[in-house]
Parts: structure tokens; sequence; C-alpha cells
């Protein structure tokens, strides 16, 4: 799937007019229900949603990746990011396989320089992570106390101009090859990522040499990488020591898993690095 870059639209209150938005930990986002509801209506050109409900699948392998639902892994890595401290200030920062932009939107509240986001999926960018990126952004600065705060409206705020936090941000959809050489042959400056955070990517195996190819180009020489996974995925296979396997036999990266998490299905945080 082709690669492009999706500008952020000028008038922000016409990408929120007909959003209901959710909160949770403080951050918003989209209803996906109601998203879904107007994308059947025709607004989704690639047709992925009623793709999706015909099939009765969340992946439709080379055609809908997953992005316009949050995955439990999404959660694991937002919890893990907050526990082990990890510091976005000044960083340059890669939400792959993005969906919702939940994780970039925590690394944009972290104080990250840059943040870019990247999804399979056209539709997904344009009627989920900008959305859910914008709302937060106009979020920011109006909470007080988060404590004492009233809990965020539901219908979202009127954005006077855009805010500088946007500024930071870029988007992205298409396959993984196809982005990374969209970015590395740009003629706007571009730096490599001191952090990717990544969820749910490692579901099938026939991805692991894009996906290994996409981190080893794209990551900057000291840069992390965080990975969330189940322990394993049934049905297509894929699963965290199946790519660990595959990743020691490149020899590019060390990896070690930095959290696991027993409840329910076992899922597993995994860092990586250059060795």
């Amino acid at each position: 799937k082709a690669a492009k870059e999706h500008d952020i639209p000028e008038d922000l209150n016409k990408l929120l007019e007909d959003k209901v938005l959710e909160t949770l930990s403080d951050l918003s986002y989209v209803k996906v229900s109601v998203v879904e509801m107007t994308c059947l209506n025709g607004a989704d050109e690639e047709g992925i949603v009623s793709k999706s409900v015909s099939s009765h699948s969340d992946l439709i392998p080379g055609v809908y990746e997953g992005g316009l639902k949050i995955w439990e892994c999404t959660f694991d890595l937002m919890d893990y990011l907050s526990e082990a401290e990890i510091q976005f200030v000044d960083k340059t920062v890669l939400d792959l396989g993005c969906g919702s932009g939940l994780l970039g939107i925590v690394a944009l509240r972290g104080r990250a320089e840059k943040v870019h986001f990247q999804d399979y999926n056209s539709t997904v960018i344009d009627k989920i992570t900008l959305p859910n990126a914008v709302a937060n952004c106009i979020n920011e600065g109006h909470g007080g106390d988060s404590k004492n705060s009233k809990p965020p409206s539901k219908r979202p705020k009127v954005a006077e101009c855009l805010p500088d936090v946007l500024t930071k941000c870029r988007f992205f959809s298409g396959e993984w090859s196809a982005v990374t050489q969209l970015l590395l042959s740009s003629n706007k400056s571009f730096s490599k990522y001191d952090i990717i955070l990544t969820s749910e990517t490692i579901y099938n195996p026939d991805y692991y040499s894009a996906l290994h190819d996409t981190l080893s180009q794209l990551l900057d020489t000291n840069g992390r990488v965080y990975l969330a996974s189940k322990v394993h995925y049934f049905g297509v296979g894929g699963g965290i020591h199946l790519f660990e396997k595959f990743v020691e036999q490149r020899n590019v990266f060390r990896t070690s898993i930095v959290k696991t998490i027993d409840k329910g299905l076992q899922r597993c945080i995994l860092e990586m690095a250059f060795k």
C-alpha cells in the first residue's frame, strides 16, 4: 500500500464536528462505533469498515490491519511508560501502527519534540488518529489539577487556531516499507527516532521482515523500541517468542522483556536497542 502524508486540516472543528469523545486515563478518544456508522454511510474511501463488518473480522491482511480498534496491549504499554518513567522530553517519537494514536499522544503530553504517527489505513489516520490528536491538543491546558477538574465534555471543544503542540506532529498511512522510503527520501528535514512505540504489530510472522527493516532503518543509533504484544496470537501464529527468535537471527538488535502481564492472555512489553 502506497505511503501518504496526511495534512492537518485548517478547520480543526470540521475534523471533530461529527465525533463523540470518550475518555480514559485523562486522554480523549473518538467513539469508534460512531465513526463506523458514518463510514458505513459512505465516508470511508477505502471501504474498510464495510469489509470488516461483512467478513466479521478485525484483520483482513493487505486490506485492513485492525486500526479502528484499541487493542489491550496499547493500555499495557501506556501503563509501562508511566511505571518506568520513560522520558519523552525533547525526544523524536514514532507511534508505529498507531491506530488510535494514544501512545503518540502520551509522548506529546510528555513534551516530546516531534511525534509521528503511522497506520496502514488512510481511513484510520483521517477518522481516528488525527481527530484524537486534535482533541487532546485542544484539551491540553484546560483541565487544571486533573483530580479536581470536571470530566471532559463528550462534545469536542471548539478550536480557535492550530495549537502549537500539533505543529510537532506528522501523520502517515501506508505499509511500513513505503512510509520508511517516504521519510528517508523526503525533502523535509528528517532525523531518526529516539523512541519507537508499537503495540500488537507482531501477530503475523509474515510481517516480521518488514517490521524489522523499518525499525532498523528509522531508529536512532542510541534509540529504543518499546513493543507490546500478546505472548501468542492464536489463529495467526505470531507472538513474542517467535519475534524474539527472528530478531536474534538477524543479529541487529538486542531484546529484553521488561514486563510480563499475566491477567487473561499473557502479554509482554519488549524493549529493543541496537547491539
